[in-house]
This record gives structure tokens, C-alpha cells and sequence, in this order.
């Protein structure tokens, strides 16, 4: 299934255009756009993470966010096209061609990792880092353009410090001792609780009401570790809860939160040389305490590492960007001009403060 957004009103301009994918482990999203910049189709569909979810449910995933991108658009006229996708592998391309060719374009895409195009989302400069920080958490160096150096990235069970899973981790793990010990004081205790527990929403004044506790806190305790060894994954949603309760001031949350952003800052630091530092991922374009947390950690960082540092931005659209890089790297735009409509590509869909 796919969700397409609206085209200009004046229908798609003259010329040309560009393909930018950005396909990851749990929704594909295809621009299509002029080389002015001018969104004329976007449209999005399903996981297109080929490792995740095998080959065949990542091209059928990425074809028809295509085929909704492409809605209205004469497909002939489409000169670049770049996919940034997680998990590729080397067989994905050459599917991913016979597919452009059977929507009527004539050249299928390049195809990079999501990485890369990550960084592109937050700035036009060929040569930075990366910082994303989602249900993982990696580190990138970036040079003109490319992919150069990684710095964790490692998987939930090993690695992916000051990630979305991370956190929540952390969370559980915070939230189990303390029931161990025989309490059920703090607000991040009560909201773990009522998500594991609960016999309904937590309340938003506390959770107390949300939670069905159980005969002693060590049978609460004993309860979410049965149920998070089942389901692993869902300590990952448990981040959004840390933010929350570190921003009413709980203090094992923002114990949690500080741990977090320091493991992200001290990553990043390893591999970035010069230019901008880009934040991705939902914990880092979302705001909240763990993205000022960190933005506050990289200010003030030793003077060798401030000056490293240079400035910090926020990833915007992935699929722009890669639709943009097609055309920059496609010899398309000259450098001026990319850098000018970098902020026109990348703009996210419901943001209404650059024109179409």
C-alpha cells in the first residue's frame, strides 16, 4: 500500500527530473523532482531493506512507492535516479532496473547506502559526519559524498550505544533493579511499568493508574523480564517514555538520557574531522532531551574538538536528498547551484516554508 502525496496544482514544469529513494528497514520513501528543485511526486510504501526483509519484498516495496512517485509524471523524462537503501546487496541494482524499466524509465538507479544519504539530508558540504541515533545508532565520516569511516553500528545485542534501543534498555533494565529492590517510586519506574503491565494508558498527571501491579514488586520485576526476553524489540519504544519522564525531571531518566548522549557525542568524535556533524535518526531529529543533550555536549566540547566540530545540523528528507545528490553527482547542477537548492530538495513534505 502506498501513500502519494499531491502534485503543484500547475502540474509538473518543463524538463527533466530526478529520482531520489530512501528505502529503510520499516517504510520506502521515492521523490521525484524538477532540477529546480520542485517536488512533483512523492509516495511511500512498505520496508525496502533488502537484508531485513529479502530481496523480493524490498524491490516490490520499492517499486510501488516508485509507481506512486511517478503518478502524473511523464517517467521518459527521468534522467538520474538514486536509491539509498539499508541492508543493499550487490543482486538488489540489477532488480531494481528492471523495475524503472518497466514504469518507463530508460536508466535505473544508483544505488548507495542509507548512511551516506543521511548526511546528505542535513547539508549541501561534499565532506562531514554523521550522527543518527534511531532504533540504532551509528557514526559516519563522509567524503565527497561517500561513505569513508563508521563508528558503531553494531546491533542492538553488541553495540549501538545511545540508540532508541539503548535507551530503553537502559530504561527496563534501571526500572527492574529498582523493583528488585522492593520499590515502585519514580515516574520512569511507573511508565515502564504501565507499558509492560498496564491495565490501560498511563495517566498524564502519573502512571499509577495505568499500571496492574502485581502481588510484590519483585513478581512486577520478574513479569517484564519474561516479557521483554519474548519480545526484544520493544524495548526500543521505551525511549520515548525516558524522554518523557526526563523531562518532568525523574532523575533515572535523566541519569539515562546524560549516558546516552555522551556514548552518541563520544562516537561521533572518532571519526569526524572537519565540516558538519548531521543529526539523524527519530532520537536526534525529534526534539526532546536526548537531542539537546547532545547538541549541548558537542558546544562544548574541548577546544581541539569544537574546533573539529564546526557547525551542526538536522536531517530533513532522505528522499530528497537522494534526488538531489542524483542531480549533483549526475553533472546536472552545477555546485552553486545545488547548494542553493539543497534546502528545496530536502524539505519535508509537510513542511510549508519552502515553496514547491
Amino acid at each position: 500500500m502506498t501513500e502519494s502525496l499531491a502534485v503543484s496544482p500547475a502540474g509538473p514544469p518543463a524538463g527533466t527530473f530526478v529520482v531520489g529513494v530512501d528505502a529503510g528497514a520499516t517504510s520506502t520513501r521515492v521523490a521525484v523532482h524538477a532540477l529546480d528543485g520542485t517536488r512533483v511526486g512523492y509516495a511511500t510504501a512498505g520496508a525496502g531493506n533488502p537484508s531485513a526483509h529479502g530481496l523480493a519484498r524490498a524491490v516490490e516495496a520499492i517499486g510501488a512507492a516508485l509507481e506512486g512517485a511517478l503518478r502524473g509524471v511523464d517517467a521518459s523524462r527521468v534522467v538520474a535516479s538514486l536509491a539509498g537503501v539499508a541492508g543493499r546487496i550487490d543482486a538488489l541494482e540489477p532488480e531494481l532496473a528492471k523495475v524503472w524499466a518497466g514504469l518507463g524509465v530508460t536508466e535505473g538507479p544508483r544505488v548507495a547506502g542509507d548512511v551516506a544519504i543521511a548526511y546528505v539530508a542535513g547539508t549541501p558540504e561534499p565532506s562531514g559526519s554523521l550522527l543518527l541515533s534511531g532504533t540504532g545508532a551509528v557514526a559516519a565520516r563522509i567524503e565527497d559524498h561517500e561513505l569513508v569511516t563508521l563508528a558503531d553500528g553494531l546491533g542492538w545485542l553488541l553495540g549501538d550505544a545511545g540508540s532508541g534501543f539503548w535507551i530503553g534498555r537502559a530504561a527496563a533494565r534501571a526500572v527492574v533493579a529498582t523493583l528488585d529492590r522492593g520499590s515502585r517510586d519514580g515516574l520512569l519506574v511507573r511508565l515502564v511499568a504501565a507499558d509492560f503491565l498496564g491495565a490501560g494508558s498511563p495517566g498524564e498527571a502519573g502512571a499509577e493508574a495505568g499500571v496492574a501491579w502485581g502481588t510484590s514488586p519483585r513478581a512486577d520485576a520478574d513479569r517484564i523480564v519474561r516479557l521483554a526476553q519474548a519480545d526484544h524489540m520493544r524495548l526500543a519504544a521505551l525511549s520515548r517514555l525516558v524522554s518523557r519522564a526526563a523531562a518532568e525531571g525523574d532523575p533515572m531518566a535523566v541519569r539515562i538520557v546524560g549516558e546516552a548522549a555522551g556514548h552518541l557525542v563520544s562516537t561521533v568524535l572518532r571519526v569526524h574531522l572537519s565540516g558538519p556533524v548531521v543529526l539523524a535518526g527519530s532520537v536526534l531529529t525529534n526534539e526532546g532531551p536526548v537531542r539537546d543533550a547532545v547538541r549541548e555536549l558537542l558546544a562544548r566540547a574541548d577546544p581541539i574538538d569544537a574546533r573539529r566540530a564546526g557547525s551542526v545540523a538536522t536531517a530533513r528528507d532522505a528522499a530528497g536528498a537522494a534526488a538531489w545528490l542524483a542531480a549533483r553527482t549526475g553533472g546536472l547542477l552545477s555546485p552553486d547551484r545545488a547548494r542553493e537548492l539543497h534546502p528545496v530538495f530536502t524539505r519535508p513534505p509537510a513542511d510549508p516554508s519552502i515553496r514547491r
